[in-house]
């Protein structure tokens, strides 16, 4: 991982109370979701847009999470789902996703062991239980177009892909974070080289009582061939 990262917002900060009570809506509303990350882990973002049961777009979602995995990157879209109909007082959502883990997470079918989910899937839970109806399904990711649109919006604008007219502000009204450069995963061996792999190399030493001694401090490999050569 490199060295350098970007903060993203919290997922479990609490909008600030209105001054004066909002009405209550009614019916139900829908939302389309996805996340994804460039690299697993590496720079990710959630998208969402959320309609009426009119099919009425009330808003699209995209934010940029930083240094995260898919599945980090999927459940927040469902969270920033979930505030929003929290935050306007809808009390009833659907959510689609064609994240099928944590769809069948949300609905009990699979358990969450991953430590970096749980915290998400009971952040999750506990938003829900505030809402007065809640359903989750699961979509092939050509029917959640807009949202995986809406995502790599997201992740272009924090890695500072595009011209600047791409370059939006975050919900919270913060720039977009600073570029970012991942390799995730090494390119090729990051162990030391194996001083015995040459077919040149020659180990010297001497047997007594038969027993190999090999000099210059090096060590006989387990399974190596010995050919004695007597000078």
């Amino acid at each position: 991982m490199p060295s350098r990262s970007t903060a993203a917002p919290s997922l479990f900060a609490e909008s600030p109370a209105p001054a004066t009570p909002r009405t209550q809506q009614s019916g139900w509303i829908n939302a389309h979701c996805d996340g994804g990350a460039r690299g697993n882990p590496g720079p990710s973002g959630y998208g969402a847009l959320i309609q009426n049961d009119e099919g009425v777009v009330l808003a699209e979602l995209s934010e940029f999470l930083g240094m995260r995995t898919n599945n980090y990157a999927e459940y927040s879209g469902l969270l920033g789902c979930l505030q929003y109909a929290l935050d306007h007082n809808y009390p009833r959502l659907r959510v689609v996703s064609d994240s099928e883990l944590m769809v069948k997470q949300i609905q009990g079918k699979y358990q969450v062991k991953s430590p970096d989910l749980k915290p998400l899937f009971e952040e999750a839970k506990r938003r829900i239980a505030r809402l007065e109806g809640f359903e989750i399904s699961h979509a092939l990711r050509h029917k959640n177009k807009d949202a995986d649109r809406l995502a790599n919006e997201a992740m272009d604008r924090g890695m500072r892909r595009g011209n600047s007219s791409d370059v939006r502000t975050s919900a919270s009204g913060q720039p977009a974070p600073a570029p970012l450069k991942v390799t995730p995963y090494p390119t090729k061996s990051e162990a030391p080289p194996n001083p015995y792999e040459k077919a040149d190399a020659m180990l010297r030493g001497f047997t007594k009582d038969g027993v190999v001694h090999v000099l210059g401090g090096a060590i006989l490999p387990d399974g190596i061939f010995v050919k004695i050569i007597r000078e």
